[in-house]
């Protein structure tokens, strides 16, 4: 009779566990969809011909390494003509930044 208590108790544990992972994959799922409706609306604003845009790579790298922290100008050019290729894309700097990385 004294191991039911355990055998109860090891079965709760198991499905809290499971449903932290479910949560964590559910999260995960979000941002990565979020991400790639980003890449899919900036696809032609980052074309392979922009100049702007490719010369902003490193720097968009630094920008989403440092958490924002770095930025530079030639980020802030691209960030600028994104948005006013696409004026009506609501997307963040950091959204973008990594946008850019993807292509």
């Amino acid at each position: 009779m004294k191991r039911f208590p355990l055998i109860f108790a090891a079965g709760v544990l198991a499905l809290a566990g499971t449903t932290h992972a479910s949560s964590f994959i559910g999260t995960t799922d979000a941002v990565a969809g979020s991400l790639i409706n980003t890449v899919d609306a900036t696809s032609d604003a980052i074309s392979g011909d922009n100049k702007v845009v490719l010369a902003a790579r490193a720097d968009a790298a630094s920008f989403v390494g440092s958490d924002g922290q770095l930025r530079s100008a030639r980020l802030e050019a691209a960030l600028r003509h994104i948005r006013q290729t696409s004026p009506d894309l609501q997307a963040t700097d950091m959204q973008l930044a990594e946008a850019i990385l993807a292509r």
